[in-house]
């Protein structure tokens, strides 16, 4: 193992011990795939929360199951193209008929579009990804808003730290982020009367499959090793590394639980420390 993956390893898995956060409780995961969203379910069967697994892939979804009915929980699977609304209907009665309440929606599912500065990006493609990134996201939300009323949940976004950068390559994406920022802002003032709480979770750089991929690819470009990017990347945050998903899940998964009743209309940046308000 390599020295910048030693370092990173040894903080986030020796330390922690899940607890009881979310015993009982209902909650359903959109974008179960690699990375975050395998880390959302899983640690929240780890805090005794029964899940509802959202993806297009149901063979995905079944491997994920598993791994949450290993820790004693429950786990509703259904295929959904959450961009289709009667796809979204259907994951709303489903998971209503199975469990009878609803105490959390994360609204995990992501789009990214080209990698081009924004006056460059056709506007279809734009158009495309704000159908996952933003419409899916609200429709979600208002689809289990009276479920979340019943139990006075939540809903989480998951957003990004792209919203507090500039790089011509990211604006697309930044457009798309921003704009589920406001969102989740107006949501938390539209649903707060109904004692719905909405917040956002904005990470950085997650160290994840994905992204040590992109780490690979950028290092062969540039004539360097996978920990040279990573130091690179690492460089910004005050803590020198980057988190891994099952730190930015557990970091999610607080404002899920009761110790944050009174949170909403807030982002929590989980980015070891690289942007500061």
């Amino acid at each position: 193992m390599s020295e910048a993956a030693h370092a990173h390893v040894s903080v986030s898995a020796d330390t922690y011990r899940p607890v009881p956060l979310l015993q009982d409780k209902v909650v359903v995961v959109s974008g179960v795939g690699p990375g975050l969203g395998r880390a959302l379910a899983t640690e929240a069967a780890r805090m005794g929360a029964d899940l509802v697994l959202v993806s297009r892939t149901e063979r995905r979804l079944e491997k994920m199951a598993e791994v949450v009915r290993s820790h004693g929980r429950k786990a509703l699977t259904v295929p959904t193209d959450i961009t289709d609304e009667e796809h979204r209907c259907a994951l709303v009665q489903r998971t209503v008929a199975e469990f009878g309440r609803v105490d959390c929606l994360i609204n995990n599912a992501f789009a990214i579009p080209p990698m081009y500065p924004i006056s460059q990006i056709d506007l279809a493609a734009l158009r495309t990804v704000n159908e996952t990134n933003v419409f899916a996201p609200l429709r979600l939300s208002a689809l289990f808003a009276d479920a979340l009323a019943e139990s006075r949940g939540s809903i989480i976004m998951l957003n990004s730290c792209v919203q507090f950068d500039s790089e011509p390559v990211y604006s697309g994406y930044k457009l798309s982020k921003g704009t589920l920022a406001h969102l989740a802002s107006s949501l938390a003032t539209e649903l707060g009367p109904r004692g719905i709480r909405v917040n956002s979770v904005a990470p950085s750089y997650i160290y994840e499959d994905v992204n040590k991929a992109y780490f690979d690819w950028l290092a062969a470009q540039a004539g360097l090793t996978h920990d040279d990017i990573y130091r690179q990347k690492a460089e910004p945050t005050d803590l020198k590394r980057l988190a891994d998903p099952e730190e930015v899940a557990r970091a999610t998964l607080f404002l899920a639980s009761d110790l944050a009743s009174a949170v909403t209309g807030q982002t929590l940046t989980v980015d070891c420390g690289e942007y500061h308000s």
